[in-house]
């Protein structure tokens, strides 16, 4: 799409809770839970979702528990692969 990207490996170095904090901010903790994960699944996250302070404390811990790609324009967020958000980030 012509855009540049800035890109971060998220194992390594994985992102601490502040970082995670400060990258959810007022959102929806939940929304950036990867629920192809298996964690996510065998702690049965969907019906029994972890508090805030946990789900962070466990994305920090397991990066794979983090809904991927992220991708931040501004103050924009767009998790998981959309194609149509991210024309809507680049225009």
């Amino acid at each position: 799409m012509g855009a540049e990207l800035e890109s971060r490996d998220l194992d390594k170095p994985r992102l601490t809770e502040d970082e995670l904090e400060e990258l959810i901010g007022n959102r929806d903790y939940r929304e950036f839970l990867n629920t192809r994960n298996e964690l996510y699944r065998t702690r049965k996250m969907k019906g029994h979702p972890p508090s805030r302070a946990e789900a962070i404390k466990l994305m920090a811990e397991e990066p794979n528990l983090i809904r991927r790609p992220v991708v931040i324009r501004g103050s924009q967020i767009v998790l998981g692969f959309d194609e149509q958000a991210y024309r809507k980030l680049v225009k």
